[in-house]
């Protein structure tokens, strides 16, 4: 079958005419149609988009009725540059590619008339418009023959068109200067990279004549972006093309990827963050979160645990306090490679994201109840459930000491310390190996202090001596795994609505019922003890089965009239449009430090104030249930979970970044800080919830 292509039209600067990727078409088929031009020495024609100065080229294509053109694809562009001036463009020859789209009611036998205007400017030192008018006939054939070869020029064309990145790509925005895009390459050898630029698609948003500079780490490449006039805001996306060129055995290679890349406000932790400093900070925050309010209950039980081994071996101590450690690393292992099959499923997750599950609260709130009649004496388990039962003096409380530290992961996972938001940004970005280093990492800050505590006889002379007093104090330390458990069940009402108490409640009588059973059984006989494991048994299953009609999202509950109004990401941008001052507090129920923080500092009379005499509008994203939309602008700010505190003062797009922990001085210190007093009459009763 004959080569379809026409000959070429010329004008003094270009020879441009139509080649087809096939020799015939068939009803209903799809092909690469391309407008070649061969440009000669020193002169250029643009790109979609040309940069300083120019023009793209344009196709207008006359078609058969029912056909349809796409946009042009437009190949991997180079740049030109005279002076200051720099431009997108391409030199030599080029083929621009459009898809056609084949009617279904052609007539086979017939011919398939094809006709383009084309429009381009060619500069050299000087710029001239031409315009061309291009033919070419196809015949039509069967559907399912054999269309033909058609031109090399089309296959060469697709062989330069940008692919989407294999790599995932951020983007971000440092300063009204500079952007930084990250492109997670590992392993990347910058012996091989020759060049690297990013070509966005609108004018405007970088500055072409200025320099992008390029820095390759082991995990991925950072190309910093000089902004232009038009520099996307945060939220918006930065379109374009990444061309990759590389040393090859033939000599340089270029690789084009077309990225749609939304911007977000800080250096991605990558970028910014050595996988050192992120496990040193991971590190941190591991042994700050001990001091956290959702902590503090299993705090109770490692406390217990130190004085009732205080008379043994420094090497039982020491033994308790490695397996204690195993305990925590474990479940915090567990954990991530949980977090990585999601990931690699393609779910949106972030720190604490297993209490977004009723399915989870509702059993974590069991474990506490169990975890706090075992405390009180109801019953035992071996060594006792949680490490705290009757055998107080026993070698077999390493299970105890094994599941205390599985307990205190459990419960510290709805807060986040301060250091741990950066790590788990960089975390949740990188390959499955770091980020089952950083959370490993995490575990063992959780872990330290009471593994310190463990090899430091200095400090264990300083604990009281085992007494009486010990069982008076456990039973105690019951009522704050009571008060954890009944806090669970108020955020199971917050996600599932009041029918979850019904079930809660329930599933609690059942418990306590299984605890009763197993103890008063014990002593009697081996088929009474028999018969109480498998009652007890089944009244756990049954209380489990209850949970599992549990559905996020179907809380209705009523809110009582508040200062604040619930984040929409679209008003958000119209209130940063007209330059009106935004305060965001990203929370959930399950999040004792956001609760706390909100009783504290955000529900303080000064503040509220404060709030209402800078016409500060008050926005609170709840992440209690999962919700994509604030997953993703957590994510902007590298962070993987809540809280998050952002200040945006008047006729600023860039927020202010507060603490994990707030006072109201530091709410307050922040707003004065930044802001600019403003008139304003808003009243935040209009849209309370």
């Amino acid at each position: 079958m004959q080569s379809y292509a026409a000959d070429y039209v010329a004008t003094e600067q270009v020879e441009a005419r139509l080649v087809a990727g096939v020799d015939a078409v068939s009803p209903g088929a799809e092909v690469y149609l391309g407008v070649h031009q061969k440009i000669i020495a020193h002169w250029h024609t643009y790109w979609l988009n040309p940069g300083d100065s120019g023009s793209p080229t344009t196709i207008a294509w006359h078609l058969p009725e029912g056909a349809a053109a796409s946009d042009i694809l437009w190949p991997i562009p180079g740049r030109s540059s005279m002076g200051p001036i720099t431009n997108y463009s391409y030199e030599n020859d080029v083929t621009l590619l459009t898809r056609i789209k084949v009617p279904d009611n052609v007539v086979v036998g017939g011919e398939f008339p094809i006709k383009a205007v084309v429009d381009w400017l060619v500069c050299e030192e000087e710029c001239i418009p031409q315009q061309v008018e291009l033919d070419l006939v196809l015949p039509v054939v069967e559907p399912g023959e054999d269309l033909g070869q058609g031109s090399e020029l089309v296959e060469a064309a697709l062989a330069r068109l940008p692919v989407e990145s294999p790599w995932p790509v951020k983007v971000f925005r440092v300063s009204d200067e500079t952007l930084e895009l990250w492109l997670e390459f590992p392993n990347a050898d910058p012996a091989t990279i020759r060049d690297l630029w990013f070509y966005p698609n609108e004018w405007g948003r970088l500055k072409q004549s200025s320099p992008q500079t390029y820095e390759v780490f082991p995990d991925g490449i950072k190309l910093q972006l000089p902004a232009g006039e038009l520099i996307p805001a945060v939220g918006e996306s930065l379109d374009g093309v990444l061309v990759l060129t590389e040393q090859g055995s033939s000599g340089d290679m270029q690789r084009g990827f077309e990225l749609v890349v939304p911007v977000q406000a800080a250096a991605l932790p990558g970028a910014s963050l050595s996988f050192a400093l992120a496990l040193l900070l991971a590190l941190a925050g591991g042994v700050i979160l001990n001091l956290m309010p959702c902590v503090f209950p299993v705090l109770s039980l490692k406390a217990l645990s130190l004085v009732r081994h205080a008379e043994h071996s420094a090497t039982h101590i020491r033994n308790h306090g490695l397996v204690y450690t195993l305990g925590v690393v474990a479940s915090f292992a567990v954990l991530a490679f949980i977090l990585i099959a999601l990931k690699a499923g393609g779910a949106q997750i972030g720190w604490g994201f297993q209490f977004q599950s009723p399915l989870f609260v509702l059993i974590a709130a069991y474990l506490m109840f169990a975890v706090g009649l075992s405390l009180s004496g109801v019953f035992y388990i071996g060594g006792s459930l949680a490490g705290a039962g009757s055998g107080l003096t026993q070698r077999s409380g390493y299970a105890g000491s094994f599941f205390t530290g599985v307990l205190a992961t459990v419960v510290a996972t709805p807060c986040t310390a301060p250091f741990m938001a950066a790590a788990l940004g960089y975390a949740l970005v990188q390959p499955a190996p770091k980020l089952l280093a950083v959370f490993l990492s995490l575990g063992l800050g959780l872990a330290l202090p009471f593994l310190l505590l463990s090899y430091w006889p200095g400090l264990q002379r300083w604990l009281p001596r085992p007494g009486i007093w010990m069982e008076r104090l456990k039973q105690v330390l019951a009522f704050p795994m009571y008060g954890a458990a009944a806090w669970l069940v108020w955020v199971l009402v917050q996600q599932a609505g009041a029918d979850a108490a019904a079930i809660a409640l329930a599933g609690l009588v059942l418990i306590g019922f299984a605890a009763w059973l197993y103890s008063v059984t014990r002593q009697i006989s081996t088929r009474a003890s028999l018969f109480g494991s498998l009652g007890a048994a089944a009244a756990v299953v049954i209380a489990l089965a209850g949970g599992s009609a549990l559905r996020a999202g179907s809380a209705d509950v009523p809110q009582i009239a508040e200062n604040w109004r619930p984040y929409e990401e679209a008003e958000l941008q119209q209130l940063l449009a007209n330059g009106e001052p935004v305060f965001l507090n990203f929370t959930a129920s399950w999040c004792i430090s956001c609760l706390v923080n909100e009783k504290v500092a955000l529900k303080n009379e000064s503040v509220i104030r404060e709030f209402e005499e800078a016409g500060v509008h008050y926005l609170k994203g709840d992440w209690t249930n999962r919700d994509p939309q604030i997953t993703t602008f957590l994510s902007r700010f590298g962070r993987s979970g809540v809280p998050l505190y952002l200040y945006y003062p008047p006729n600023k797009d860039k927020p202010v970044l507060l603490p994990q922990i707030l006072t109201p001085d530091i709410v307050i210190g922040a707003l004065r800080a930044n802001s600019t007093a403003i008139s304003s009459s808003t009243d935040f009763t209009s849209g309370r919830n």
